[in-house]
């Protein structure tokens, strides 16, 4: 049985990030973003988008594989993209700083597949900021709402950014976004994967199709379906669906800032809330 993807307007959904990125670089008064380019679908997609809202000029790009665990068809794809869109882009390896977390950090262990990989991801974010910081720009994220909700993401890696375009449009929406967009087939139908380790496919590791997680997440965070009438609608194994919204729950510590123990009035957390573009009071 083939599953749609959720509901979207398509139209709307790309008139609508490309304003929110023209309006962010307005209220911050940045000069642009800078984003990392992996050469899989979000940030073709991510980037595609951006370029079409605001100009080739706006928006740099970091390639930044690992030769030890990223495929060289990603590199080939990401410059590829990055060249037939007109943007500057710079290729950085990364290996030799993961070696060098090996020769200086005496309790680092290459074998811990979960702590090398989210290590690769946290210092491709420290490049990128590196690189914000130096040339007044904003960092772009590229992840999208399945991760979000799936916490599928490195805390402090690629989640750490300043704006996600795509935080609102589920993984299959997409890679039909990118199909309006342009975005080479070939990018498009690539297997999802973080390539934080070798051979890491990111539905083989969730245990699912991608299908089938956007149209749970859809039901139980837009629909506000529970667990049993999704499985029903869905004609799917009840286990299925209280996995993937066991894993909504679990992480949602990584969508939210550091917990902090109210012993005042006012603690800087859900209490507190400020418009984020808001400027100092003369």
């Amino acid at each position: 049985m083939r599953i749609e993807p959720p509901p979207l307007d398509y139209d709307y959904a790309i008139t609508r990030i490309s304003q929110f990125l023209k309006d962010v670089l307005i209220k911050t008064e940045a000069k642009g973003f800078v984003m990392g380019l992996s050469g899989g679908v979000d940030s073709s997609v991510t980037l595609t988008l951006a370029v079409h809202a605001l100009g080739k000029d706006k928006v740099k790009v970091l390639i930044m594989p690992d030769r030890e665990t990223t495929p060289t068809e990603d590199v080939n794809d990401a410059i590829s993209l990055a060249e037939n869109l007109g943007v500057e882009y710079i290729v950085i390896d990364i290996a030799d700083i993961v070696d060098a977390y090996a020769k200086y950090v005496p309790f680092f262990d290459k074998e811990h597949k979960i702590a090398t990989g989210n290590l690769r991801a946290r210092i491709r974010m420290s490049i990128l900021y590196y690189y914000a910081n130096k040339h007044g720009l904003l960092v772009m994220g590229t992840g999208d709402k399945s991760e979000i909700l799936l916490g599928y993401f490195t805390k402090y890696g690629d989640g750490g950014v300043d704006v996600l375009p795509l935080g609102d449009v589920y993984k299959t929406q997409v890679r039909e976004l990118g199909r309006r967009l342009g975005v080479p087939e070939k990018i498009l139908t690539k297997p999802s994967s973080p390539r934080l380790w070798p051979g890491q496919l990111a539905e083989e590791e969730l245990g699912v199709k991608y299908e089938v997680i956007d149209a749970i997440l859809y039901r139980y965070v837009d629909l506000r379906m529970n667990i049993d009438d999704i499985a029903n609608d869905l004609g799917i194994d009840r286990d299925i669906v209280a996995s993937i919204v066991k894993r909504v729950h679990a992480n949602e510590h990584k969508r939210l800032f550091p917990i902090i123990p109210r012993v005042s009035t006012m603690a800087i957390t859900h209490d507190w809330r400020m418009p984020w573009y808001s400027r100092p009071v003369s």
